[in-house]
C-alpha cells in the first residue's frame, strides 16, 4: 500500500529575500488557501505579482479587467496584476460558429441528464480551442513578467487555478443531492461520473486545476533557465487535496472526504509535479487539510475532518493560546452543549464502521454510498445544530487558523524543497499554530 509523504518539520523561510518576486498564478478572491501564502511572501518583503482570470461578458466573450476592476483586484492582492484573461478551461470555448459545451448542456434537466448525450467530437474541438486561448495569453503574460523581474532575482511560482465545473443549470440540484442528499433523495456520485456530464466535468477539472499547472512551468522555461543562469533560484508550489491525517482515537490516520470529484484532477496535478521534479525543476504539490471555504461548502460534512484538530493542538503542545482558542469554540455552542460532546460524535463518525472502507489510500478518490452520505451529512447537520449561529461555526474559526498556519509552512517548506508531493497533516499544523502563538 502506498503511503502519503507528509511535512514532518517547521522550515522558516532560508531562500526568498526582500526584492525577490512572487507569482500568484491564479486571481485571488476572498479569503482561501491562496491568503496565507500572499501574507507570507509579502511578510519577507517579497515584490508581489498577480495575474487575471479576466471576465465574462453577457455574451460569453472573455475579457480583460477594466479600470475600475484592475485597481480593485489590485487592492485585493497587494501588488501588480498583469491584465492579461487566463482563464483556464474550455467550458465557455469554440470554433467559430460553433456551440461552446456550456451551450451544448442547455438541454439538460434534472429529469434527463442520466441519459444526456454530448457530441464528443466537438467537445474535443472546444477543448482544443480552449488550450489554444490558455497557453497563447500565458506567453503574453510570460513576455511582460519577464521585463518585471530584475536579474538574479529569487522567483516563486504559486499556483491556484481550481475548479471547472461547466454552467449547467441542473448542475446545482444534482450536486445538492449527491453532496448533501439522504435517504431518498441521495445519489451516487458514480452516477454523475458515468454520465456525458461527469465526464466532462472530469475534463475541464483537468484543465483548470492540473494541466494549467503543466502549462505554466513549460511556459516559464525560458525565464527560469535566464533567472538560473543569473544566480537566482525559482520554485513552484500548487495546492492540492488528498486526504489528512487527523487524530483518530490516539493515533493520526489518513481519511478523506467522500467524494471528492476534483480528486481525479488533483492526483494528475501530482504528477506534473513528480514530472517537474525529475528534471531538476523544484515543483511541488501541497496537499492541504479539509477546511471551509466558499468553494468547499457545496461539499456538505468536510468540515468534521478539520475539528479534530482541536485535539491534535492539545496533543502538540497545549498552551495558554491553546486553551483560549477551545473556549473560543466552546462559546460559539448553545447553552448545555459543550465541545467535548462535539469532538465525540466526530470521533465516532471517523471511527464508525461504515466509513472504514473509504480509508483506503490506494482506492481514492471512492464514490460515496448511501449509508456513508447519510452518516456524514447527517453528522454535520447535528453538529451544526449544537451552534448558537448557524453563520459563526467552530470549522469557520478553525478554518482561518489553518489557512493561516498553511500558509507559512508552504512558504518556507518551499524554499528548501525536499519532494514533489507533501502533506500538511494535523501534527504539523497544529505545531505551526503553537510556534506562531506562544508555544
Amino acid at each position: 500500500m502506498n503511503q502519503p509523504t507528509p511535512l514532518t518539520s517547521i522550515c522558516e523561510n532560508s531562500l526568498f529575500r526582500p526584492g525577490d518576486v512572487f507569482v500568484l498564478f491564479g486571481e485571488l478572491f476572498g479569503r482561501g488557501y491562496a491568503t496565507g501564502l500572499v501574507e507570507a511572501a509579502k511578510a519577507t518583503g517579497m515584490t508581489v505579482i498577480g495575474i487575471t482570470v479576466g471576465r465574462r461578458e453577457a455574451s460569453g466573450e472573455l475579457r480583460a479587467l477594466n479600470p475600475d476592476e484592475l485597481a480593485e483586484a489590485e487592492a485585493n492582492l497587494g501588488g501588480q496584476i498583469i491584465n492579461v484573461p487566463l482563464m483556464a478551461g474550455f467550458d465557455m470555448d469554440a470554433p467559430e460558429g460553433n456551440d461552446t459545451p456550456t451551450k451544448m448542456l442547455s438541454g439538460m434537466t434534472l429529469d434527463n441528464w442520466q441519459d444526456y448525450k454530448l457530441d464528443w467530437a466537438q467537445v474535443d474541438r472546444c477543448r482544443q480551442v480552449g488550450t489554444a486561448r490558455f497557453t497563447q495569453a500565458l506567453t503574453q503574460v510570460m513576455e511582460a513578467l519577464a521585463g518585471m523581474i530584475p536579474a538574479g532575482k529569487n522567483v516563486y511560482f504559486a499556483h491556484t487555478m481550481a475548479g471547472g465545473i461547466p454552467r449547467a443549470k441542473a448542475f446545482l440540484a444534482i450536486a445538492n443531492r449527491i453532496y448533501k442528499g439522504q435517504g431518498d433523495r441521495h445519489l451516487s456520485s458514480q452516477a454523475l461520473l458515468d454520465s456525458d456530464l461527469g465526464k466532462l466535468i472530469l475534463q475541464n477539472f483537468d484543465e483548470v486545476s492540473a494541466n494549467s499547472f503543466g502549462h505554466l512551468i513549460e511556459a516559464s522555461s525560458t525565464l527560469r533557465e535566464r533567472l538560473e543562469a543569473e544566480g537566482g533560484q525559482v520554485r513552484y508550489t500548487a495546492y492540492g487535496y488528498h486526504g489528512t491525517r487527523v487524530l483518530i482515537g490516539n493515533d493520526y490516520r489518513w481519511q478523506t472526504y467522500t467524494n471528492y470529484t476534483q480528486g481525479y484532477a488533483k492526483m494528475r496535478l501530482e504528477g506534473f509535479a513528480k514530472d517537474a521534479w525529475s528534471r531538476g525543476i523544484k515543483a511541488t504539490v501541497f496537499n492541504c487539510p479539509e477546511i471551509r471555504t466558499n468553494s468547499s461548502d457545496v461539499f456538505s460534512g468536510i468540515e468534521l475532518s478539520l475539528l479534530p484538530l482541536l485535539q491534535a493542538l492539545r496533543k502538540e503542545g497545549d498552551n495558554a493560546w491553546v486553551q483560549g482558542l477551545w473556549q473560543q469554540c466552546q462559546d460559539l455552542l448553545r447553552d448545555g452543549e459543550t465541545l467535548g460532546d462535539v469532538l465525540a460524535k466526530v470521533q465516532d463518525y471517523l471511527q464508525d464502521p461504515v466509513m472504514q472502507p473509504f480509508s483506503n489510500f490506494d482506492a481514492w478518490p471512492m464514490p460515496n454510498s448511501a449509508a456513508q452520505a447519510d452518516l456524514t451529512v447527517g453528522t454535520s447537520k447535528t453538529i451544526l445544530q449544537m451552534h448558537k449561529d448557524s453563520k459563526q461555526l467552530i470549522s469557520d474559526l478553525l478554518s482561518s487558523h489553518v489557512l493561516d498556519a498553511s500558509g507559512a509552512l508552504i512558504f518556507g517548506a518551499a524554499g528548501q524543497a525536499s519532494g514533489p508531493v507533501l502533506w500538511l497533516d494535523h501534527d504539523i499544523v497544529a505545531r505551526a499554530l503553537i510556534a506562531r502563538h506562544g508555544g
